[in-house]
């Protein structure tokens, strides 16, 4: 028998490899954990060609490392601290900052508790294959590994371990390069430790460790004119504060400690919210928060107190005698601040009149409010999180100095966010001549509260004002959306075939055949809007042997293709919805799936998950089963060729009876839904015609025509996602990924309710879903056909936004769609361009026994954690397509401008305000302001306006919400931000080029 013998570890040693560590529970309970540290000593420096590492390991820094920098000229490498990483990404992403990078294991870490979205920056980094980036797992080796001291913070501990790692390369690479005989001595390159910590790099200088702040660093290498303007201003200790900051008394409140806005939230004095900012009013902010039915009202600057538009934040009520009403006058920033100069913009004159300005401006407005109207007003005493990122801008030209106009020298410009929710960034270039003109990237770092603005700095420039490239570009910017190419670890899960995979031959032993219903010799096929590649969705119906009628939907079977965690998951994951812009499409999937393997062409076999109801021919549903299947669609329609086919009393083959049986189920399936309450609201849809399918230039813009098959195919994709909704809930209680529209609150209608109320005379119910669709669909006037779209517009802006959600993180009460008048609803139709249908394909097929469940689908907190991702991207791929149908709808009418000499359009009056009128124009789906400079007469209460006749000698011309009115129309090219911008003005009842 062999002799077994066991060692023990020293006690001294378990010291260094076990990490010991505190963690809050869910309940509240604090636990002590341990873990254990496995050292090592074989572990790569990444250095190329290094002797005292393992001759088969990886490497990715070069031997002699960077030698241009003019400090460093033996060859170096940079070793940057975890500050470094979080306030110089942009800085170390450029494409100009090139020397071999060492991450630590440390910074990692600490990166990815202190921000996600940096930490996935810089995981990317350290993949792209351009960039020379090692990372180092200083914890695991057994030289750099450290453990901390007692009374010693994690973040000095953390320092000390960088520092350690730092020391210990330089020992290393002495090592690494011998003196060889013969051969002149050469100094080895050093790792630089690159901080903007003082105290850290005080330390470091009395180890002999060689340390640089990083805009000394910057200073040092050749193109350093391209990357100083990156510098972020709160990461470096060295960067003076512009005159307009230094020496200044506060113009805002400090903010309040976080452990006091917490304390408050929770005991119910201070309210938590997000910011949302007034488009008409630069000077106004609101924050919805649960204990009251109208947001909080923040008045003024010191009110809103630095908060920006998207940050969630803390604010203070105040008492109810001082509560106000929002203000019914527009007030631009660009106008009212024109004059403000970027360095001086605080001195005490300047500062006192724009005061002062501001101030009349809402004291006018706030002394006239009907008492009713006044809600909750309160300030921001905190912020909770910042949304800050790249924001899309123009460099204000009239921000220059003139002296200064033809100069690189630096100098304080300030920026212009394309957005008007925004304010200006005051920012500090080199290269403000040559920005003028051009859309530009800029990120905030900071808002003292001795400045009126914002301070950022310049992360690159998107290319010229007006071009398609650039406002293209600036567009996905704006609204966040991932638009890089996929990557050759997502195009790798795509089948080896590629563009020749087919559905191979029928066989039990062939995978793609299990369980699957062969379909393939039914009459199906597919009605999508014109032009449409990324066909998900298909139907049939046929007559049973029995008088009822077989209907089926047949959706792109996309979980086929895409598993989950694999990098094309990740992707599709983090993208969360395909964009549509007007030229443009930018895929979730890629194009291979999307439009190919997965998409529902016609007379190709294609993998579906099929839903198939046996009807009666009322409509009423007997019976529903899904199955996994293979169908071959007979045809690829278009609505308005799918309804030419259905009219046409000519045509009566099996593929026109079966658009007709799905036509007359769709209608009676309506009517069920109407009859149930749900809503027939409507939103502003345009068509813009290019000039060729080459061409990306629009000639014109029309309203889009809607067909019976539009409603036809709508009707069943409804029917198809409630349908699968119950079954998924049935089988998945707790982790059910479904969608639902909550009611909104009664507040919401009181301003439509009131105008319709006191304009047309009448009553809009808002006691339910349906009590409002009857009382929506009384809204006429005779003279008016538009007006009842009009107001339904208007009611859908009322309403609140649509969300995906988890099954068991509401409660089932909460769970109906109240548009729909569904008690329940999902989204399973479309898993092409949404990645929530991905999910519910994933369940529904685990619902059926087809496959078990993926182990993430059944944890709650990480489906709620991927709605909460979808969600933005919903919302942001909704708002990206409506900004490129604006733009290509005012280049449209550009061109009209050139062609003729005037531009007129039929508008509706939806808003008032003391110097001007909302409108909108219903055949180009355009919303515009008409302003005045000249006073007018404001009627509040009544939502009137009263303005001079264009006739000498008549009375004033009164004008009211809902009155149609004549606009002209033009495009015109605003000097300071170098844009087009649609101006609107009256052309009857009154001309207001005079006004």
């Amino acid at each position: 028998m062999p002799e077994i013998t066991i060692l023990k570890r020293p006690r001294e040693e378990a010291v260094i490899t076990q990490r010991m560590f505190f963690k809050k529970t869910a309940r509240g309970k604090v636990i002590k954990v341990l873990r254990e540290r496995y050292l090592r000593d074989d572990i790569s420096c990444g250095v190329d060609g290094c002797r005292a590492c393992d001759a088969s390991a990886q490497t990715i820094l070069s031997h002699s490392g960077d030698t241009t920098h003019k400090n460093f000229p033996t060859g170096h490498y940079i070793l940057p601290d975890t500050n470094v990483f979080l306030a110089q990404m942009d800085l170390i992403e450029s494409n100009y900052f090139t020397p071999p990078i060492i991450i630590l294991q440390t910074v990692m870490e600490e990166v990815r508790h202190r921000s996600l979205p940096l930490y996935s920056r810089l995981k990317a980094l350290t993949t792209t294959d351009e960039r020379k980036v090692w990372v180092f797992y200083n914890e695991f080796r057994s030289e750099t590994a450290i453990v901390r001291e007692t009374d010693e913070t994690p973040n000095d501990r953390n320092d000390r371990g960088i520092r350690k790692a730092a020391e210990w390369y330089n020992t290393h690479l002495k090592l690494a390069h011998p003196p060889i005989r013969g051969q002149p001595n050469l100094a080895p390159p050093k790792v630089v430790l690159i901080t903007d910590d003082f105290a850290n790099r005080q330390k470091a200088d009395k180890e002999k460790i060689p340390c640089i702040s990083v805009r000394n660093y910057v200073d040092g290498m050749k193109n350093s004119d391209q990357l100083l303007d990156l510098l972020s201003a709160t990461g470096s200790d060295e960067v003076e504060p512009t005159r307009a900051v230094a020496g200044r008394t506060a113009l805002y409140a400090d903010y309040l400690p976080m452990s006091t806005l917490l304390a408050g939230v929770k005991a119910g004095q201070l309210h938590q919210g997000h910011f949302n900012a007034n488009q008409y009013n630069y000077l106004e902010g609101t924050v919805p928060v649960p204990a009251f039915t109208k947001p909080v009202l923040l008045v003024g600057r010191e009110n809103m107190n630095r908060a920006v538009q998207g940050d969630v934040v803390v604010v203070e009520v105040f008492d109810e005698r001082e509560w106000k009403a929002p203000t019914d006058e527009v007030i631009d920033q660009e106008a009212t601040l024109k004059n403000d100069d970027a360095e001086d913009s605080e001195e005490e004159g300047d500062d006192l009149m724009v005061h002062e300005h501001e101030s009349k401006a809402l004291r006018a407005e706030h002394t006239k409010k009907v008492p009713t109207e006044k809600q909750p007003t309160g300030r921001v005493v905190g912020i909770i999180k910042r949304n800050w990122r790249a924001y899309v801008c123009h460099i204000d030209s009239t921000s220059l100095t003139s002296s200064n106009a033809t100069s690189l020298g630096l100098q304080t410009v300030f920026a212009t966010p394309v957005s008007r929710l925004l304010p200006r960034i005051r920012l500090r270039t080199r290269q403000a001549p040559s920005l003028v003109g051009n859309k530009i990237l800029v990120t905030i770092d900071r808002w003292e509260i001795t400045s009126r603005y914002p301070e950022g700095h310049f992360v690159r420039t998107l290319g010229k004002a007006e071009s398609k490239e650039a406002e293209q570009e600036s567009l996905l910017l704006e609204f966040e959306v991932p638009y890089r190419p996929f990557g050759k670890a997502i195009l790798d899960c795509l089948p080896p075939e590629g563009e020749q995979w087919v559905v191979p031959p029928k066989s039990a032993a062939i995978p793609e055949w299990r369980d699957r219903t062969d379909l393939r010799d039914l009459i199906i096929c597919s009605i999508d809007p014109p032009g449409c590649q990324d066909i998900d969705d298909a139907l049939h119906a046929r007559r049973l042997t029995n008088g009822n009628i077989e209907a089926g939907v047949h959706i792109a079977d996309v979980s086929h293709f895409v598993h989950p965690e694999t990098a094309m998951d990740s992707e599709a994951a983090a993208r969360g919805s395909t964009v549509y812009l007007v030229d443009k499409r930018i895929d979730m999937l890629p194009a291979l799936l999307g439009t190919n393997l997965c998409s529902l062409r016609p007379h190709v076999e294609r993998l579906a998950f099929s839903v198939i109801w046996e009807m009666t021919v009322d409509a009423e549903i007997v019976d529903v089963r899904f199955t996994k299947s293979v169908i071959a669609s007979k045809a690829a329609f278009e609505y308005g060729e799918a309804q030419l086919r259905k009219d046409d009393p000519n045509l009566n083959d099996k593929l026109t009876q079966s658009i007709r049986l799905l036509n007359s189920l769709a209608q009676k399936l309506k009517a069920k839904r109407m009859a149930a309450g749900a809503l027939n609201l409507a939103s502003p849809e345009v068509k813009i015609h290019l000039d060729s399918s080459e061409s990306s230039d629009p000639v014109d813009v029309e309203q889009k025509a809607l067909h019976e098959t539009n409603s036809l195919v709508e009707e069943f994709m409804l029917l198809a996602n409630t349908s699968v909704a119950e079954k998924t809930q049935g089988s998945f209680p707790q982790t059910s990924v479904l969608r639902r529209h909550l009611p909104p609150p009664p507040t919401n209608f009181e301003k439509l309710q009131d105008i319709l109320q006191k304009r047309k005379g009448l009553k809009l119910d808002v006691s339910s879903s349906g009590a409002l669709a009857d009382s929506l669909d009384k809204c006429l006037d005779p003279k008016e056909p538009a007006f009842n779209t009009l107001v339904r517009i208007m009611a859908t802006r009322c309403m609140l936004s649509a969300e995906y959600f988890s099954s068991g993180s509401v409660s089932r009460d909460t769970f109906g769609h109240y548009g729909l008048a569904s008690p329940i609803y999902t989204h399973f139709t479309s898993p092409i361009r949404r990645y929530a249908d991905v999910l519910v394909h994933r369940q529904l097929a685990a619902a059926i026994g087809y496959t078990p469940l993926h182990p993430s689908l059944h944890s709650k907190m990480h489906v709620e954690r991927i709605m909460e991702v979808v969600n933005r991207r919903h919302r942001m791929a909704q708002m990206a397509g409506r900004a490129s149908v604006e733009f290509y709808v005012g280049l449209a009418l550009k061109g009209r401008n050139e062609r003729e000499k005037e531009v007129t359009e039929d508008a509706f009056v939806i808003r008032t305000f003391r110097n001007g009128l909302g409108v909108f124009v219903s055949k180009l789906g355009l919303e515009g302001l008409v302003m005045f400079k000249r006073d007018t007469q404001f009627d509040a209460e009544n939502y009137t306006i009263s303005v001079p006749s264009s006739d000498i000698g008549r009375p004033d011309v009164t004008i009211s919400v809902f009155d149609k009115v004549t606009v002209r129309i033009e495009v015109e090219k605003d000097k300071n931000t170098q844009r087009g911008r649609v101006k609107m003005t009256l052309v009857s009842p009154v001309d207001s080029r005079a006004l």
